[in-house]
This record gives structure tokens, C-alpha cells and sequence, in this order.
């Protein structure tokens, strides 16, 4: 199999995942924080299908640092956790939030606590012919749990947790996301795409390699090992199967979630469809490890800079260098952040920088094309539910 790119991440000396002591000089700036939290995440292409995100959070004013790769099933080298993980873990995680903090302010004793999380996606179509389109279905949350409510108080509690993630807001009713372009250091017009009204800010460039590490962030990503197997309806396993023109696939990520004595989240990706690799993350509202909010931010703008690598390497068009910065808005937990309400959420706002020789067309074709085909912004457009299940555990 010949791997596409250089696997930059796999020979860094560098930690992949780590808090960033340095936010203020490298000049990432967390935006107007106007619901509750707001997130800015910047990502830049590295080679091939890796790429590197810093993330600042309005509401913790902590920067984290990611990377992510891909696959076989994309030709890359597994040297990191795939986009669609960052939102799997960072869903689970508001999850476990929403429904600690909801046990606290009822006073129900939660004895033990498991979430088994499954987001399932769908691309259908064909990149040549430009009617290829991702999508999103409903998520399936099994939440094992030991603790003393009655089974209808059980499933209302949980219920209402699961309403409280600030994640909701881009779950329920149809949320267009909202971008702006520039190709080679000039603004251009979207097509088809909606445009951001406000100033596209300035391109982060090559400030991403200032960003340097505070102590003890190690481990906060771990690779797992192989995936273990279950049939997806629909799912594949094959080499580069996500490269092909005609598709008519169903993708499956997985992730469990578990409560450490120390308070921080671990949860493993499952990476079922297509088949992968599984990595364990850790996630923590205190800074110990990235919150439940800039993981998602992660995981969005990691999935739609796929979608440029992948439509620009089927056709095989010029793009050496692209980058984008991404805002995200979210209200505060209902229940971690007391508000009592149901999670809100802004549309999420990206401007996109393209370094390449082709022609305007195509540079805004580039930008349609992979809104269109971005799992996440399907997610945000589709009207989700998350199916639960609840299993009592002794």
C-alpha cells in the first residue's frame, strides 16, 4: 500500500496532544465568548491525510494542541486518532458531564458509570461527477450505570442529561454553517457555500510551530491497538476503500467512556467502520486534560480539512498548503453550567485559506465540495437524536 505523504506526526519528538504554555505569542486568540463558550480552532495540512490543530477555549482560556491522521481505508500512516474520534470522545465526555453534574444537584448517588457512544455517517456518490454528499444519522448512547433511581425516573434523568450537552445545540433543527475564502492571500466570494458576513480574520500561517508544550501532558492520547470487529451494515475494511469514486458507504465511530478515580474522562475511540485503529483519549473539564467543548472544535475542523485533501488527491488538483480557522459557539452545560436548559448552539463560522494554482472556480469548488462531503457539517444539518439505551450494572 503506498502511503500518502510523509508521516510527519509518526517521526516528531513532539508530544501529539498537549496544553499549550505559549497561546498569547503564537496569537490565537479565543473569540467573543457571546452563549457560554466559544472555541477558536486553527488546523493546517502537514502531508497527506495528518494535520495539526490548536484550539483556545473562552471559557477555560486553555489552548490544546492536536494532531490527527487517518488509515488504510485513506492511505494514511495511523499515526494519530481520525477527525470523526475527536467528536465520538468529545460527545461521550459532554455526556458523563451533564450527567455528574445533573446526579450532584438532585442528589442521586451514581455507584458506577460506563457510556458506550456510536455516531454513524453515511457518503454516498460520486466525486467525479460531483454528486457525492456525507451525511449523518442518529447517535446510539448505552449508558451502564449502578445507582438507586426507579427505571422511569432512570430514563427521565438521563433524558435530560443527555438535552443538557452544549453539543445539542448542533444536534436538533438544521444548522447551515457559515464560511469565508481566500485563495493565495486574497478574499474571494463563496459559491454555493453561505458566507460569513463579518471580516475573515488573518491567516494563521506558519505560527502553529511556536506552540510549546507545559509539563506533564503526556499520555493524553495512547493508540489502543486494532479496533475489535463487529459488521456495520453498509461499513468497509478495505485499503483506500475511502477513495474511491462511486460510494455508497455507512461509517461507524465508537466510544467508551469511563470515570477515572481522579475525575478525568477516559474513553476509547472504536474506529469499526471503516475499520481502524483504536486510541484512548483523556478529557477533563479542569484543565488536566482538553475539555469535552475543544475536542468537538477539534474533531469539526479536523473532518471538513479531510474533505479538502481527499476531493483534491481524487482529482488530483494543485493544493500544497490550506489551512482554515474555525469558531465554534456553544451555550453552557443545562446542568454543569446550572443553567436548567437544553445545550444551544451557534453556526459554526470557518475561514478558509487556500495556497494553490488553480482557477477561482475551483478553489470556491474546493470549498463546496467539501462542505458537502464533511461528515461534521452534516451533522450540524441534520436533525439528530441520540437513541439511548440503559443497562443497570451491579
Amino acid at each position: 500500500m503506498a502511503h500518502l505523504g510523509e508521516d510527519i506526526i509518526g517521526r516528531s519528538t513532539q508530544t501529539p496532544f498537549f496544553k499549550v504554555a505559549n497561546a498569547d505569542e503564537i496569537g490565537i486568540q479565543a473569540p467573543e465568548n457571546r452563549i457560554g463558550d466559544a472555541d477558536r480552532t486553527w488546523v493546517r495540512s502537514l502531508s497527506g491525510f495528518q494535520k495539526e490543530a490548536l484550539v483556545r477555549s473562552a471559557k477555560t482560556g486553555d489552548t490544546w494542541r492536536f494532531v490527527s491522521d487517518e488509515g488504510q481505508y485513506l492511505n494514511g500512516h495511523d499515526a494519530a486518532c481520525c477527525p470523526l474520534a475527536f467528536l465520538s470522545c468529545g460527545m461521550a465526555a459532554s455526556y458523563m458531564n451533564e450527567i455528574i453534574a445533573l446526579a450532584e444537584q438532585q442528589g442521586v448517588e451514581i455507584r458506577k458509570l460506563k457510556l458506550i457512544q456510536d455516531n454513524y455517517y453515511t457518503m454516498k456518490g460520486s466525486m467525479m461527477k460531483r454528486t457525492m454528499v456525507g451525511g449523518a444519522e442518529n447517535i446510539e448512547l448505552q449508558v451502564e450505570i449502578d445507582c438507586d433511581l426507579d427505571d422511569a425516573a432512570l430514563n427521565d434523568f438521563l433524558v435530560n442529561a443527555t438535552y443538557a450537552s452544549p453539543l445539542n445545540g448542533l444536534m436538533r433543527g438544521q444548522i447551515e454553517s457559515l464560511f469565508k475564502l481566500s485563495k493565495n492571500g486574497s478574499e474571494l466570494a463563496t459559491a454555493n457555500a453561505f458566507e460569513f458576513s463579518g471580516t475573515i480574520l488573518p491567516d494563521p500561517g506558519d505560527h502553529f510551530a511556536k506552540a510549546m508544550p507545559t509539563d506533564a501532558t503526556d499520555g493524553l492520547m495512547t493508540k489502543v491497538g486494532p479496533t475489535p470487529k463487529k459488521d456495520v451494515s453498509g461499513g468497509t475494511a478495505t485499503n483506500a476503500s475511502s477513495l474511491s469514486d462511486e460510494q455508497n458507504r455507512r461509517l461507524n465511530i465508537g466510544a467508551v467512556a469511563e470515570l477515572r478515580k481522579d475525575g478525568i474522562k477516559q474513553i476509547q475511540q472504536m474506529q469499526y467502520s471503516p475499520y481502524g485503529t483504536s486510541f484512548m483519549l483523556l478529557s477533563s473539564e479542569d484543565g488536566r486534560a482538553p475539555d469535552a467543548n475543544t475536542l468537538i472544535s477539534a474533531g469539526i475542523g479536523f473532518c471538513f480539512m479531510t474533505q479538502f485533501g481527499r476531493f483534491v488527491s481524487m482529482l488530483k488538483l494543485d493544493l500544497p498548503d490550506y489551512r482554515i480557522v474555525q469558531d465554534t459557539h456553544f451555550s453552557l452545560g443545562g446542568a454543569s453550567g446550572g443553567t436548567g436548559k437544553a445545550g444551544s448552539a451557534d453556526p459554526i463560522e470557518t475561514h478558509v485559506y487556500l495556497e494553490t494554482s488553480e482557477s477561482d472556480a475551483t478553489a470556491q469548488e474546493m470549498l463546496d465540495i467539501s462542505e458537502k462531503t464533511c461528515f461534521l457539517h452534516a451533522f450540524c444539518k441534520t436533525d439528530l437524536k441520540t437513541k439511548l439505551k440503559i443497562k443497570r450494572i451491579a
